[in-house]
């Protein structure tokens, strides 16, 4: 049985706002400060929206579409690999495709409202009696992966160009075990079927 504390804990190790700090740098580096948090939080506000979404209707939305939480996973790591290969090896962009402010994708789905949260989320509403304790323990864990979001600036003005680099490759290539990760989990569940 899932206590209240274990339920926020799971949550926010899922939703690894530490391991997504260096991707939340690097794509939001071009903007200002005052842009950034900006972004960060119509980002996080729209993938708690899309949480709240999976975790109160998930299994008959995905029902509904015929789409399995299997292939929910395999996207996702699809999705989030090909990102992690952006960030280790960058194409030079037109100036104009550097202005671009990410919208929705890849910071709010798949980096805040991850593939295996959403996936989650609808294993836990199973297991939970209270939805609104679900809730609660989302908004807990997601507040808190926001506020170390926001302080992406921080970690930016400290580290330097230099430092945002290397955190760039670093981060690039933690997302690229994190998505090789969420494909094995794919990958096995199809497995165990």
């Amino acid at each position: 049985m899932l206590t209240f504390a274990t339920l926020i804990t799971s949550l926010f190790f899922i939703m690894n706002p530490i391991g997504d700090v260096p991707t939340f740098i690097s794509l939001l580096a071009r903007f200002s400060e005052k842009k950034q948090r900006l972004i960060i939080l119509r980002e996080s506000i729209i993938g708690i929206a899309v949480l709240i979404l999976f975790a109160m209707w998930g299994e008959k939305i995905l029902h509904y579409m015929n789409i399995s939480t299997t292939a929910v996973t395999i996207t996702g790591g699809i999705i989030l690999f090909i990102i992690a290969i952006h960030m280790i090896f960058p194409v030079k962009q037109p100036e104009d495709e550097k202005s671009k402010i990410p919208f929705i994708v890849p910071l709010a789905i798949p980096l805040i409202a991850d593939p295996g949260l959403i996936s989650t989320l609808v294993v836990y509403s199973h297991q939970i009696t209270s939805k609104l304790e679900l809730l609660a323990a989302l908004f807990i864990a997601w507040a808190v992966s926001t506020c170390i979001y926001l302080s992406a600036a921080f970690i930016k003005r400290a580290l330097g160009n230099r430092g945002v680099n290397a955190l760039e490759k670093i981060g690039g290539i933690v997302l690229t075990m994190i998505a090789i990760q969420t494909l094995i989990d794919g990958v096995e569940k199809i497995a165990l079927k």
